[in-house]
């Protein structure tokens, strides 16, 4: 590693530690609004090319970018997932409202890189970077304790995160926490709202792929711990977070604010108990087969389906 790279990882690390004291003061959520300066090298492990960005405050963020491919209801997933999270005692890198400004991109080299932030000028959502964080990897025998995997179950299946599996588990290893990341898939009802409360109450199949849930202890005392966590005052301080310029208009549910009551009623249904994932996680725990890797797709680290 060079010298360099050091002092960036350094300075990045002391940037992290003074912005998560400030946001620890605050009880409700709230969300800081930083300027891109300079564009430091992008994330292609992706299909969305997050860039990792510097910052007005000097620090560095991982960006995620309204002009990418799954749109902005990817950030607006991020952020609303990314702040239960923290609502509920969970590790997830400080969030912030990104300002890209007109022509930041126009020394690019690489043209995918100058049309992707041309597109994205504008607010865009940065997470907090993470200097020398490690992937997760279930492989490398290191405990993990079986509450805090039950915990993460809990709340991925309450936002409906589809993608916390073998193949994408998203989280990172940092100063021996585990530290969630890349929830923009969650929330999945709203790219096709149909009646939010109801799509609320339903299960979440998708559980049973969950990368923790065979080291996962209870998911019903998880459920006991964590539902009176999230006050409803948060739910809605959350979602008023969301820009109008993320939301636009959609054809079933309507504008920014008709938007903005279609997550809360969603969030409200799902937060009504009894919770209805938590049988069939429940089940899925328990199962013999739980975290059984089909022979045939091994080496690529699926589930059978």
């Amino acid at each position: 590693m060079t010298d360099r790279t050091d002092r960036i990882e350094s300075a990045a690390s002391i940037a992290h530690n003074e912005r998560v004291m400030n946001a620890e003061q605050h009880n409700l959520p709230h969300m800081r609004t930083v300027n891109a300066t300079r564009y430091v090298e992008p994330f292609r492990e992706g299909g969305s090319l997050p860039g990792l960005i510097e910052a007005d405050d000097d620090g560095l963020y991982v960006v995620k970018f309204r002009g990418a491919g799954q749109g902005p209801k990817t950030l607006v997933a991020e952020l609303i997932a990314g702040e239960i999270g923290r609502a509920l005692g969970l590790s997830v890198p400080e969030l912030v409202y990104f300002e890209i400004p007109q022509g930041f991109g126009a020394a690019e080299p690489d043209s995918e890189i100058r049309e992707l932030l041309e597109r994205s000028v504008g607010l865009n959502l940065g997470l907090d970077y993470l200097p020398g964080a490690l992937p997760f990897d279930l492989s490398v025998k290191r405990p993990v304790d079986p509450i805090l995997a039950a915990d993460i179950v809990w709340f991925d299946a309450f936002i409906a995160n589809v993608d916390r599996t073998t193949r994408n588990p998203n989280m990172l290893r940092w100063h021996d926490r585990l530290w969630l990341i890349d929830q923009g898939a969650a929330i999945y009802p709203h790219h096709r709202w149909q009646d939010p409360s109801e799509q609320g109450r339903r299960p979440f199949p998708a559980i049973k792929d969950h990368v923790l849930l065979p080291v996962a202890g209870s998911l019903v005392e998880a459920d006991q711990r964590l539902a009176n966590r999230l006050r409803d005052e948060d739910l809605g301080a959350i979602v008023t977070m969301i820009p109008d310029d993320w939301l636009g208009e959609d054809p079933q549910v309507g504008g920014p604010d008709a938007q903005r009551a279609a997550y809360l009623a969603y969030f409200r249904a799902r937060l009504q108990a009894p919770r209805p994932f938590i049988a069939d996680g429940e089940r899925a725990r328990t199962s013999a087969d739980v975290g059984a890797i089909d022979p045939d797709r091994a080496t690529r680290g699926r589930r059978r389906e």
